[in-house]
């Protein structure tokens, strides 16, 4: 097991600074993922989120925070994976306006919690539903880099194929990491899809996930909106995971 380098812990104060976009990508038709190279970056844990702020000629100023999807790989660049809100202030900039070049303002990273380190080992079990996919992200390709041995399991669920952001990426390192398990369902989807199940995440798919792990998960990460995670602890719960060993974060109604 090695420990990256650019692990770093919270930084003691948050300072707003430059961050400039060095790459998009269309994941999804309504997810772009951007690459952003802060100013002054001193790493980060997998499973930290950072702050971007947006301000008008008229001064008015939005906020939002996004979780970084990318690992701590020592490459001074973080990845956000960014929806598309049709109402909504600051991800319609980016989908409309933001071009590779451009400087953005961003403070971070922020999160203590909701973190992973590769020295508090596993197994993993992390549970993702939409977005909430974005700081799994993180720790599943961290862990990939620095301790590919910890078994590790993946629940996903999206509404629709179109929806399955890093389909492809994910669906490859089930395929070549012999100690990671997939497990993607789509809740909204008519037809068939390869590599994902239809329907809600429920006790059955939690229990082949448990199933494909050599020992009961060490820590259960579950991100996701309100409902989803309340669902998915519950059946976590129900399943004999011990509530200390569960680590949520939710986001909207």
């Amino acid at each position: 097991m090695s420990t990256l380098p650019d692990i770093a812990p919270q930084p003691e104060r948050l300072v707003w600074q430059e961050a400039t976009v060095v790459a998009i990508t269309a994941s999804t038709p309504r997810v772009k993922v951007f690459r952003l190279k802060p100013a002054d970056w001193h790493g980060f844990t997998a499973g930290q989120h950072v702050d971007i702020r947006l301000t008008a000629p008229d001064g008015y100023q939005a906020e939002r925070s996004y979780s970084i999807g990318s690992a701590p790989d020592g490459s001074g660049t973080i990845e956000l994976a960014i929806d598309l809100i049709d109402d909504g202030e600051v991800s319609p900039f980016f989908h409309e306006v933001v071009e590779v070049g451009d400087t953005i303002e961003m403070r971070g990273p922020i999160g203590g919690h909701f973190i992973w380190r590769a020295e508090e080992g596993g197994p993993l079990l992390l549970i993702a539903g939409g977005s909430g996919l974005v700081p799994l992200m993180s720790i599943l390709r961290y862990r990939a880099l620095a301790a590919p041995e910890i078994p590790t399991a993946l629940i996903c669920s999206f509404r629709h194929h179109a929806d399955w952001i890093w389909r492809d990426e994910l669906l490859r390192r089930a395929a070549e990491e012999p100690h990671f398990s997939l497990f993607a369902t789509l809740s909204r989807e008519p037809a068939p899809v390869e590599g994902a199940r239809r329907g809600r995440i429920d006790g059955a798919l939690l229990d082949a996930a448990l199933a494909s792990l050599p020992a009961p998960p060490k820590t259960t990460f579950i991100c996701g909106a309100n409902p989803f995670v309340a669902a998915a602890s519950t059946f976590a719960l129900d399943a004999g995971i011990p509530f200390a060993s569960i680590k949520a974060e939710r986001y909207g109604g």
